[in-house]
């Protein structure tokens, strides 16, 4: 899985976490987190 955000690979499971459109992301921090949790339509591919 990588961070929608950074493109980071983030492994199978992260601890970080967000659904939506019921797809899950995972994120390296918590800013990535942030960062997808405000505006999902656009880091949402």
């Amino acid at each position: 899985m990588k961070d929608p955000i950074c493109g980071m690979e983030v492994g199978e499971k992260p601890k970080l976490r967000s659904g939506y459109k019921g797809k899950e992301y995972g994120f390296c921090s918590p800013s990535c987190k942030q960062s997808f949790d405000k505006s999902p339509d656009r880091y949402a591919k």
